[in-house]
Formats: structure tokens, sequence, C-alpha cells
């Protein structure tokens, strides 16, 4: 069993209907909800990690351009938790304009979920907690998150204010998420969905395990953090794994792609299980590098590929 197998196994939050089976009555009493604004919206956010800008338009989507135009935009970080952090905080992948405060950029893009939601939003209430998912419970929301990615699972500290948060059995596949999902007439839901299809190795969940590219030291970042360390130092530069040509490099790329469009047709089966009034935005919680300036990868890297990532949102219907 693999690293991430076994990371599933163990930290895989009970099915909703398995979550009201194992409350004792020793468990504490929250306060009840309260009824939500009229006329909220459902919102379904979908990050596809690693996913950068360039690779979701050559892969051109059909189905996540159904809710509006792509934009290019920049994440915050350059990796899975803090991205997904900022995220959860109410910082989508901003523009980058010009002449223009900071906290004017960041007040307006609050604005923008008013339109998500449908109701007045009220950045004060969200003081000093500055998380989204609290926020929206408090004002009678269901919430819910469903992760690919182990950094995300439910033993970490962005678990919070979640009704149902998992770590899925598996890190290449959307659908099961899609599946998960459950929406009320009494009240809105908001859901996260970080899928990673689009991470490496770029796989889609109809591709052998055994067929997928190997990188030595990139496979399960934690399992090899002390690959390259001997008697507390580092092993020699003539010993390190070497790094990929540019022809491999390319292949890896177009794997991205390709992932982008596995995701892109598993979008149909979202839209059509989103009831009418729910808001989607698609984007990526950061991007990727393939060998440009001798980077591939993410996270210790800065360049300008690994913040760009698409942006899409709105309703199907």
């Amino acid at each position: 069993m693999s690293l991430l197998s076994r990371l599933a196994a163990a930290l895989r939050a009970p099915a909703p209907a398995e979550a009201s089976l194992a409350a004792t009555s020793d468990a504490p009493v929250t306060p009840a909800r309260p009824a939500p604004p009229e006329g909220a919206n459902n919102y379904v956010i979908v990050t596809l990690d690693s996913c950068r800008f360039d690779s979701f338009v050559k892969a051109k989507p059909r189905f996540a351009t159904r809710l509006g135009e792509v934009q290019k935009r920049y994440s915050y970080a350059t990796w899975t938790a803090p991205s997904h952090y900022n995220l959860l905080i109410g910082l989508l992948p901003h523009a980058s304009p010009q002449n223009v405060y900071a906290s004017e950029y960041y007040k307006e893009d609050f604005l923008r979920f008013q339109e998500r939601l449908n109701f007045e939003v009220s950045f004060a209430k969200m003081v000093p907690n500055l998380w989204l998912p609290g926020y929206l419970r408090s004002v009678g929301y269901r919430t819910g998150m469903y992760a690919s990615m182990p950094v995300l699972n439910p033993a970490t500290p962005i678990n919070r204010d979640f009704d149902d948060y998992a770590l899925m059995d598996h890190h290449n596949d959307i659908v099961p998420m899609i599946r998960r999902m459950r929406f009320y007439e009494e009240r809105p839901s908001f859901y996260v969905l970080n899928t990673g299809e689009t991470h490496y190795p770029y796989a889609t969940p109809d591709e052998p395990e055994n067929s997928w590219p190997r990188i030595s030291g990139v496979n399960g970042v934690f399992k090899h953090l002390d690959d390259h360390v001997r008697a507390g130092n580092l092993v020699h530069a003539s010993e390190a794994p070497q790094f990929f040509d540019e022809a491999r490099m390319k292949e890896l790329h177009a794997r991205q792609i390709r992932a982008v469009q596995w995701v892109d047709r598993s979008l149909e089966e979202l839209f059509d299980t989103v009831p009418k009034n729910t808001y989607i935005t698609i984007t990526a919680d950061h991007g990727e590098l393939f060998g440009e300036r001798g980077y591939f990868g993410h996270g210790p890297i800065q360049h300008d590929k690994v913040f760009e990532v698409p942006f899409v949102e709105g309703q199907i219907r």
C-alpha cells in the first residue's frame, strides 16, 4: 500500500450519515444553526492542484468555460497548504492591478462574495476569525471540504468549521467528491473540492499506477525528506537524482494538459449534481514548473509560472 493510501485509510473522515451515528451523549452541544439568508446560493470552489494557467488554456476546456471567461490570476502561495489557507480566509487567487492600494483591492475582491453568495456579506462578522467556513456556518450554511493532498488531511488545522471533511481514498479522482456532496432545500451548502489529477504525476483514474512517471525524490515528499542526508550532511551532488531533460519535461507538461481535460469532462457531472442556485469557482492553488530556468514542480520556487493559475466562475443555470 502506498504512503498516500495509508494516510487516506488512517485519516479518512466518515461520510455524513456515518458521522451522525458516531456522535455520543458526551459530545458537546452546539448552538442551533440559524436560518440562512433568504435566497442564499450554494457555493462550490474547485481547486485543480498544481494546475498552471497555460495548461488549463491549452486543454481547451468545454465545460468549465460554460461558467464564464477564463482569467489569468495569481496564487498567494506556491504550494498547497498555504494556498488553501488563503482561500479559506476569503482570498481567492488575485488579479494584479496597477496603481491600486492593496487594501482597496482586498475590499473590492471581498465584495465579490455578495455576487457569489447572493446576500449581503459582512466582513465585520468575519473578524477576528477571518475564516470563511466558520462565517458561512454562522449564517446558516452547511460546509464541506474534500481533499486529495495529504498535507490537507483532517488532522491539520485547516479542518475547522466543516460539517464534512475528508481526505479521499485516491488523490486523482474528482468524481467521488462530486458524488459525496449533499444539497438541502432548507439551507445552502458550501464545498471546497481539492482535486489532484493535475498534480504530479499528472495521472487520471483510468491510468494504471504502474505506468505513472517516476522521478526519484518527488514521489512522496515526506517519505523522501531524508534521502539526501547521511550522517547529518547532504550527499554529494554527483549522487543526487538527475534532473529530467527537456523532452521529458515537455511530456510531463502534456500529461498535465490531459489531466485538465479529464477534470473538465468530470465537471459535467458536477454541473448536473448542483441545484440551480449554485455559484461555482474553478481555479488552482498554484502553478507548476516544467523545466523553465532549471525548475520542476512547485514550492520553494520564485517563478511566474508557479503563481499563474486559471480562474473562472459563475452559475451554470
